[in-house]
């Protein structure tokens, strides 16, 4: 697997690389993959975390209070990753 994640990482790298040319045109490529990798990974992570949280509360129905309430703060600052790229791309180009 970490191969198989290596070749991934290295191919974005290499096709990345005419991005940084001087005519200036290169950046929304560069920042729609960013957006597109941290809005996959937010999603990742939110399912993961409601579905740690639905088994948390189904083996423990009496902490559901505390569980959700640390869902929350848990998806806001999972959400804040996506937020936090879409205003640098923005401000970027």
């Amino acid at each position: 697997m970490n191969a198989r994640v290596f070749m991934i990482v290295l191919a974005l790298f290499v096709f990345a690389a005419p991005t940084f040319a001087a005519d200036g045109t290169g950046f929304t490529l560069t920042s729609g993959f960013s957006m597109a990798i941290a809005s996959g990974l937010c999603a990742l992570a939110q399912g993961k975390a409601v579905a740690s949280a639905a088994e948390a509360i189904a083996r423990n129905p009496g902490a559901a209070a505390v569980i959700r309430g640390t869902l929350l703060l848990g998806l806001v600052l999972i959400e804040s990753l996506a937020l936090y790229t879409l205003v640098i791309i923005f401000a970027k180009v």
